[in-house]
């Protein structure tokens, strides 16, 4: 069941916060999680069907539509090295369509891990009783959770990094 916009909390009205929507790309499937840059925090959303027919756009312009995110960011799934493969094009293909259709920024994130991390939360979600095995879909909305909140982490890191060389500077 996918969420809404008001399951999210937001603990300061007053305080702004950019909403961001990750998306974990696959050729079958894309993971769709919603986050907000205040928290740093992320809730997995939903898997939308991809193919031949590519994305299933209608259902993405429900979720663009609902959540009114200020940024998107995709997955980049690099080989272990860090080396971009096949998916990647896909996976770049696919922030270049979002940019273009909702004139909005977009971000590829280096994406290596998040399933495994993925499968671990959805395992121990089972072992807790709060997913049962047929909802093992949701694993692809559990790797865009993880990948916004690996976002998150980086953004912060790099504006803890900037306060930091701006006082040395000074």
């Amino acid at each position: 069941m996918p969420l809404s916009r008001g399951d999210l909390l937001m603990p300061l009205a007053a305080t702004s916060s950019r909403t961001i929507l990750g998306f974990d790309y696959g050729a079958r499937r894309i993971g769709v999680a919603v986050g907000q840059e205040l928290l740093g925090s992320a809730r997995a959303l939903e898997v939308v069907g991809n193919g031949e027919q590519g994305p299933h756009w209608e259902r993405i312009d429900a979720i663009v539509a609902e959540w009114k995110p200020d940024v998107l960011v995709v997955g980049l799934p690099l080989t272990m090295a860090g080396e971009e493969q096949a998916t990647s094009r896909g996976a770049r293909r696919f922030g270049e369509q979002l940019a273009a259709r909702y004139r909005l920024d977009v971000h590829a994130h280096d994406e290596r891990l998040t399933s495994i991390e993925a499968d671990s939360r959805f395992a121990l979600a089972r072992r807790s009783g709060q997913r049962r095995q047929k909802d093992a879909a949701i694993k692809d909305a559990i790797a865009a959770q993880v990948l916004l909140e690996s976002w998150f982490a980086e953004c912060s890191a790099g504006s803890r990094d900037e306060r930091a060389s701006d006082r040395g500077s000074a």
